[in-house]
């Protein structure tokens, strides 16, 4: 892509040298982590689940997480950048203190389900905060084909949101 055009590019540098696209690709970086090891912790989770329902908003919150894994590996490959994972201490946090609340809550229990949609909404909320800030970034540089990835899978995470907002109310809690 040439940014010889793009407004927020000043002249006689390139997209990839300047501070808000070293700290974009950051960004994405984090957000990779983040969606790579939630994949890896969510058939734990799923497990823990006593609610069939909850069982499977969490089996198609990890068909997600997949996908979007895949789109972060595909806005990689747009901005010509290499696919890496830089850790995500946030989401590490947020996973370790749900291990907590399956630890700290009783086998079977609609507390132990309470606990993890509690969990799991706050993963949701880090990475619906961390996809809007991302998008506006992309949008910012002209990342047009990256932001509508990213659009794509904020979309999807405010769905999620709206899913698991509705089993609490529903009776979970």
């Amino acid at each position: 892509m040439d940014h010889t055009n793009n407004p927020v590019t000043p002249a006689g540098y390139k997209m990839e040298d300047l501070p808000l696209h070293i700290f974009f690709l950051s960004g994405l970086q984090d957000i990779y982590w983040a969606e790579n090891h939630l994949a890896e912790a969510m058939p734990e989770i799923m497990q823990a689940a006593t609610s069939q329902e909850l069982k499977n908003a969490i089996s198609f919150h990890l068909d997600q997480t997949q996908v979007h894994a895949k789109r972060l590996e595909e806005a990689f490959e747009i901005l010509k950048e290499k696919a890496k994972e830089t850790k995500c201490k946030a989401m590490a946090g947020i996973l370790k203190e749900v291990a907590n609340f399956v630890d700290e809550t009783k086998e079977g229990s609609a507390v132990r389900d309470a606990a993890l949609i509690l969990g799991i909404r706050k993963v949701n909320h880090y990475e619906m905060a961390t996809y809007a800030g991302l998008l506006a970034f992309s949008h910012l540089m002209g990342h047009k084909e990256v932001s509508a990835l990213l659009e794509s899978t904020l979309r999807e995470e405010e769905k999620t949101n709206a899913t698991l907002t509705d089993l609490a109310d529903g009776g979970i809690n």
